[in-house]
């Protein structure tokens, strides 16, 4: 199930994982908890390099787990306990994903539970890491069936602390090409609007006559038909699927999570060695930057109370 050595980054050794069950594959790396491939049937259905090397200077995230703040925070800094806390500055003037050093490119422990057909990642962040305060541990169990893949996401600290973790793919449901048939349905009456730099104001708006409205499926080219982007956080309704994704004559993504929200991009930045809209992001998340927003959901985790995201995928 392990491979241990397939490839160094910066002299170290990454590792992969091989789930299989069914007609479905997934492999996983050591290196940033990436899931580097998911195959149903003779389809690769996510993006990503087939040298695991190349990860070490990729800028999108591939499959990676985001954190320790997934998405975007404003000016990388934050009040925490009555102090500022600043992060390293990774895009422009904000910190994206925890900063240049996030949970995506650091070399997590890797073990096998054959009996549960799943793979434990596990990482300890130490006091001061980014700059955040507080030691984490963070622990990944992904697990595959004949019918679904499952993130399950943890994390313990030993002092009050924000987390929020997004598992990263880029879903291309025919194997490849553009994804303007992708059709998403998201039940979601509002989104987080956000501005120029793709920041949250602070404003929660309606998703009505808007690109962000997947109340009822649509595919993205109806969606997008300028194609200029569709990247923003959408306000999940509870108790639904957080998103179905499909595509005419491929499989079927139905997306449960307990997150508040999702945001929703369609790879317009995407470049080589891939291209623009051809693949779509779906991350179940926490409300994005909101360390600077006391009205958003708290994502300050306690050791009284830790950190847990379950995400399961169906597939039909």
């Amino acid at each position: 199930m392990i491979t241990r050595g397939i490839a160094t980054i910066g002299g170290r050794a990454v590792d992969a994982a091989r789930l299989t069950a069914g007609d479905m594959a997934v492999t996983l790396l050591s290196y940033g908890a990436i899931t580097q491939a998911w195959r149903i049937g003779p389809r690769n259905i996510v993006l990503g390099y087939a040298d695991p090397a190349q990860y070490a200077t990729d800028r999108y995230y591939l499959g990676a787990i985001c954190g320790r703040l997934a998405n975007r925070t404003r000016g990388g800094r934050f009040s925490h306990e009555g102090r500022e806390v600043q992060l390293p500055l990774n895009h422009g003037p904000n910190t994206l994903h925890g900063g240049p050093e996030g949970l995506n490119s650091r070399f997590w422990e890797m073990e096998a539970d054959t009996t549960a057909n799943a793979v434990r990642l596990a990482y300890v962040s130490p006091d001061g890491e980014s700059g955040f305060p507080g030691r984490a541990e963070f622990e990944i169990v992904v697990a595959l069936s004949e019918t679904a893949l499952i993130y399950d996401m943890r994390a313990e600290v030993d002092r009050p602390t924000p987390i929020n973790l997004a598992q990263h793919n880029y879903y291309n449901l025919a194997g490849g090409g553009e994804i303007w048939d992708h059709v998403l349905s998201v039940p979601a009456e509002s989104y987080l609007v956000a501005g120029d730099d793709l920041i949250q104001t602070g404003l929660i708006s309606s998703v009505a006559g808007t690109k962000f409205d997947f109340r009822e499926a649509r595919s993205i080219g109806a969606a997008d038909p300028g194609r200029d982007g569709i990247d923003g956080c959408l306000v999940l309704e509870s108790g639904a699927p957080g998103a179905v994704l499909s595509v005419p004559g491929g499989p079927t993504l139905s997306f449960f999570t307990g997150q508040p929200g999702m945001q929703v991009y369609n790879a317009d930045t995407l470049g080589a060695p891939f291209a623009p809209f051809t693949a779509v992001c779906l991350e179940p998340e926490g409300f994005p930057d909101a360390v600077n927003h006391p009205d958003f959901p708290s994502q300050i985790v306690t050791p009284e109370n830790p950190y847990r995201q379950k995400l399961t995928i169906e597939v039909t």
